[in-house]
């Protein structure tokens, strides 16, 4: 699962010229607020707080958005993650491989279902896991690969899937950030058996508060994700297995299906702006654009670009009031948390690399060409 940076604003400074925030989440709130406002005074009238026809409606809507059978909404998407891997089997004893630079919601979610991580570097232009990473980094022992569609395109799922295969693991899909992204015609999320998504408020697809997703065709494990998520229960007090409580509630899912009717002109605009950024940034020496892989239609949850010396120059932005931001400078197996794993600066080469050179550019499905002019002249500037 991968996380995003919320703040409407930027550092206070002494800009050059109007601030540029790196998200604005108060003009997607301003277009969904008239329609929204009466539906949740009424789920408030009613009491209707989990679950119910407003949870069901969207569940519906997105299942049929992301072209899979079943979409059940828990409450944030590291728990979705955990209820797909748990759905599985994948629990203690299992071993499950995992990209190195997601935010480390990823790797968490397989200690909490008690199986063991393993890491895989990714590929240089991409920055995805591919049939190459993975090659190298699964072993007999792998039950799962987690694919990662990080910033908003997919992993190549279809060649991961073919190592997979020789193996006997399974593939997830991290869709955290994918909602409304596609591979070869194929919505991501709908790409393998199961996948687990985020509606954290700065996601392309995002909530007024935490909420999630798991994602499926297959009806078995659709039940059993939703009894996990119930406590383990189907019948009240019946608790056939252990689960945990993990539910999206109605007013979540009322701003939900509000925003998901509008996803795909958003993310027509993200596109439209990565394409304004791809132009802009085309003739600046030192900056390394995002890649698109081939099949893939990128929703544009991040625009991140490389460059060297990059604290430097993401000072240097904050100064002139622009909201750029930083995406997993430390991968996971540098953290604290994975310490205990025993790994080093130098395992991971091509993804240690980025983390230092990648720098987020404000992206957001209201962000304006003279915003974006204003970025990459104060980015020509500084590199």
């Amino acid at each position: 699962m991968t996380n995003s940076v919320l703040t409407s604003s930027v550092p206070a400074a002494e800009a050059l010229g109007p601030p540029v925030p790196f998200i604005d989440l108060v003009a997607q709130q301003a277009e969904i607020q008239d329609e929204i406002s009466p539906e949740i005074a009424e789920a408030l009238r009613r009491a209707d707080f989990i679950g119910g026809k407003h949870v069901a409606a969207f569940e519906a809507d997105f299942a049929a958005f992301t072209s899979v059978t079943h979409c059940i909404g828990v409450g944030n998407g590291t728990d979705a993650l955990e209820l797909a891997l748990r759905a599985l089997d994948i629990v203690e004893g299992r071993e499950v491989l995992v990209p190195v630079n997601s935010f480390i919601a990823s790797a968490e979610a397989v200690l909490r279902a008690g199986a063991t991580v393993r890491f895989a570097d990714v590929d240089d232009d991409s920055l995805l896991l591919d049939r190459a990473s993975v090659e190298s980094a699964i072993t007999n022992e792998t039950a799962a690969v987690m694919a990662v569609h990080l910033y908003g395109q997919p992993a190549p799922v279809d060649q991961i899937l073919s190592v997979a295969d020789r193996y006997g693991a399974v593939v997830i899909e991290d869709a955290a950030q994918s909602q409304g992204a596609c591979r070869n015609g194929r919505p991501a999320g709908s790409l393998s058996r199961i996948a687990a998504t985020s509606f954290y408020p700065g996601k392309n697809l995002g909530a007024a508060g935490d909420g999630g997703a798991v994602l499926t065709s297959d009806d078995d494990l659709a039940a059993r994700v939703r009894r996990i998520a119930s406590h383990g229960s189907t019948e009240k007090y019946v608790h056939d297995e252990f689960g945990f409580n993990s539910r999206l509630d109605s007013i979540q899912a009322i701003v939900l299906r509000a925003k998901l009717a509008r996803l795909e002109a958003w993310n027509a605009a993200r596109r439209a702006a990565a394409r304004r950024y791809d132009v802009l940034i085309a003739d600046v020496d030192g900056v390394r654009a995002p890649v698109t892989l081939a099949g893939n239609v990128h929703n544009w949850h991040i625009y991140s670009v490389r460059v060297e010396d990059r604290d430097r120059i993401l000072a240097g932005l904050h100064a002139e009031g622009i909201g750029a931001a930083l995406h997993y400078p430390t991968p996971i197996h540098l953290t604290g948390a994975f310490r205990h794993l025993g790994l080093a600066r130098g395992d991971f080469p091509v993804a240690e690399r980025a983390a230092a050179q990648l720098l987020s550019l404000p992206m957001f499905p209201h962000l304006t060409e003279a915003q974006q002019v204003r970025v990459v002249d104060a980015l020509k500037r500084l590199v």
